[in-house]
C-alpha cells in the first residue's frame, strides 16, 4: 500500500494515471496473489495440512479453491480500492471494463504460476527464492513497457509474462480501440494456459521425501 501511495502521489513523474494504474496492478497482483499463494501452499504442505485435507471427503479442487479463493478476492478488492482512489485524484479510466479485464487476466496468470511454483517450493522461506524468476520477469516487463511504450519490440514485450496485460491496462485507461484488445488479451491467456498446465504437473500434496 505504501508503494501504491508513493506512485499515486508522484504519478506525474511516472507518466500519468494510466502507467501508475498498470504498475500498481502488476505489483499488487504479483505480491498479493503470486507470492502469497505460493508461500501459503508451501506452508500448508510442509505442516502436512494439505495431506490431511486430502484424506477427507472434500475434492481436490474444493480444497485448493478454499485455500486460495479468499486470497485472490482480497487481492482484487485491494487493487480495486487503490485504482478507485487513483481515478479520484488523477485521470478517470476511459474504459474501466477493459482495465478490470486486465486485472482479472493478471490474477489468473499469477494464480497459475503460484500453483506451479508451489510445487517446487519446499518451505515458506524457500518461496522467497522460487518466486523470484517469475516476479522479476513480470515486474521487469511492466517497467519496460511503462517507460518505453510498446512501439518498439512490441512482440517481445508482449511475450513476457505480464507484458501484454500491462499494456492492456495502460491502453484501456487511456481509451483503447476495441480492435486492439484481442492482440493484448491472447498472450496473457496463453500464459494462463501454460501456467495451469505446468501447475498440473508440478503441484504436490506432500513434502518431498
Amino acid at each position: 500500500m505504501l508503494f501504491a501511495g508513493v506512485l499515486i502521489a508522484t504519478q506525474d513523474n511516472f507518466g500519468g494515471s494510466a502507467i501508475v494504474a498498470a504498475l500498481i496492478s502488476m505489483t499488487v497482483a504479483a505480491m498479493g496473489t503470486y507470492i502469497t499463494i505460493t508461500t501459503t501452499l508451501a506452508s500448508r504442505r510442509q505442516n502436512l495440512f494439505l495431506k490431511r485435507l486430502r484424506s477427507t471427503a472434500v475434492s481436490d479442487s474444493a480444497i485448493i479453491t478454499g485455500l486460495i479463493a479468499p486470497l485472490v478476492v482480497i487481492n482484487i478488492v485491494q487493487i480495486a480500492i487503490i485504482l478507485v482512489f487513483l481515478a479520484i485524484v488523477g485521470d478517470v479510466p476511459q474504459n474501466a471494463p477493459v482495465v478490470a479485464l486486465a486485472i482479472v487476466l493478471l490474477e489468473a496468470m499469477f494464480l497459475g504460476f503460484a500453483l506451479a511454483t508451489s510445487g517446487l517450493t519446499n518451505s515458506p522461506d524457500h518461496a522467497q527464492v522460487t518466486t523470484l524468476p517469475v516476479f522479476f520477469s513480470a515486474f521487469g516487463a511492466a517497467i519496460w513497457i511503462a517507460f518505453t511504450g510498446s512501439e518498439e519490440l512490441a512482440f517481445v514485450k508482449r511475450l513476457i509474462p505480464g507484458g501484454a496485460a500491462t499494456e492492456l491496462a495502460i491502453e484501456a485507461w487511456n481509451g483503447i480501440d476495441p480492435v486492439d484488445i484481442v492482440p493484448l488479451v491472447l498472450p496473457t491467456l496463453a500464459w494462463v494456459f501454460v501456467a495451469f498446465v505446468v501447475a498440473s504437473q508440478l503441484f504436490r500434496w506432500e513434502p518431498r521425501r
